[in-house]
């Protein structure tokens, strides 16, 4: 036998564990903020969105900063000023307007055309040209929303249009330029959120006293929506949406904002509400985009079943034997380490270079 650096087929396994894992945090965030419409009507004081905004945004970057105590230096200022202002400071405030002058899923619905948005300011700002399989796939996304958050019932306030739509471009751009800045070195994902949710309630202190005051009385429901929207649906959710960002491609991460209208049609549905045939295609339907949108194109889903049956399947080794003696905790007896033949002769690092391993013996081979 002679060694090999051809890169084992075991390897991915390895390496492509983080992805999923980082797409399911990352996911997180837009689950959250599916829960802001039903919060919004069911325990928030009307007419106040902008004190809404602030006191989701001042509160939780403030905790932030006091947490990392790290500032921004040098020209990130002007850049967590841009970023706040688009993320939070114009988003929240249109984004409770939205809630308050619609019906939930027709807001969620604007929401949804965002990963479209996304993909358009990424061939000007990132270079970035998506696929016509995720081009697809976000149109496929949206009308999947819509048949299940749009009905002949919905009714369609000009104001709330025009809020929902201005604050889903303003998200938009605030996540293709954080894509394109990224983050200063050592600088991490809770101390980004950080800065942007103080810039951006910083913004919209002054706006809430001059233009919108403060709520006449404040009960104990809208106190605890207040908690949950500033806690769990900003800082927390934030902090795993910027640490998603800067893992994973636009054309991947702009998709799981889907999450955002399909959590509200759940929890309306734990409320009593059900849903039609045509509202259940739907919802399968944005969840399908959701899913199919994390890889580039056809071919792409293709290789993970492949890869994936191979994983449930390992070939049989040359004694025709399944399973077997431990190899880096893995059971192997098939005259095989990792995808490279073991027939009693040395096995080079060099045929494994992502994957540390130690010096132990499998049958009559040795793996050092």
């Amino acid at each position: 036998m002679h060694p090999t650096t051809e890169r084992p087929s075991g390897l991915p396994r390895v390496s492509r564990a983080l992805p999923i894992a980082t797409v399911a945090l990352t996911a997180l965030a837009p689950a959250a903020w599916g829960t802001t419409y039903a919060v919004t009507t069911e325990l928030l004081p009307p007419g106040h969105p902008m004190f809404a905004g602030l006191v989701r945004a001042l509160p939780a970057g403030l905790l932030a900063l006091a947490i990392t105590r790290v500032l921004p230096r040098g020209d990130w200022w002007w850049k967590a000023g841009v970023l706040g202002a688009l993320n939070i400071g114009t988003l929240f405030p249109l984004l409770f307007l939205a809630a308050e002058r619609l019906p939930g899923g027709v807001a969620a619905t604007l929401g949804a055309a965002q990963p479209l948005l996304v993909a358009g300011l990424a061939i000007a700002a990132l270079h970035v040209r998506p696929t016509v399989w995720r081009w697809t796939w976000g149109v496929l996304g949206v009308a999947g929303v819509g048949l299940v958050v749009l009905g002949p019932e919905a009714r369609l306030d000009a104001v709330g249009v025009l809020a929902g739509l201005g604050g889903t471009t303003a998200m938009a751009c605030g996540t293709v330029l954080t894509k394109r800045w990224g983050r200063p070195a050592g600088v991490g994902p809770l101390t980004l959120a950080g800065w942007q949710l103080t810039m951006g309630g910083l913004l919209l202190l002054p706006l809430t006293l001059v233009i919108e005051g403060v709520p006449q009385r404040i009960d104990a429901g809208a106190a605890t929506g207040y908690l949950w929207l500033g806690s769990v649906g900003g800082l927390i959710a934030y902090t795993l949406w910027f640490r998603g960002i800067g893992k994973l491609s636009v054309g991947a991460s702009a998709p799981l904002v889907l999450l955002s209208p399909l959590v509200a049609t759940v929890i309306g549905t734990a409320l009593g509400e059900s849903l039609s045939l045509p509202q259940s295609l739907g919802f399968v339907l944005a969840l399908a985009a959701l899913l199919a949108a994390q890889f580039e194109s056809a071919a792409g889903v293709w290789r993970a079943l492949v890869r994936g049956r191979r994983r449930q399947r390992p070939g049989p080794g040359p004694d025709g034997v399944r399973g077997g003696g431990p190899v880096l905790g893995v059971p192997v007896r098939s005259g095989s380490v990792l995808g490279v033949p073991v027939q009693g002769e040395s096995v080079r690092a060099e045929s494994v270079p992502d994957v540390p391993v130690r010096d132990e013996r499998v049958g009559e081979g040795r793996v050092r």
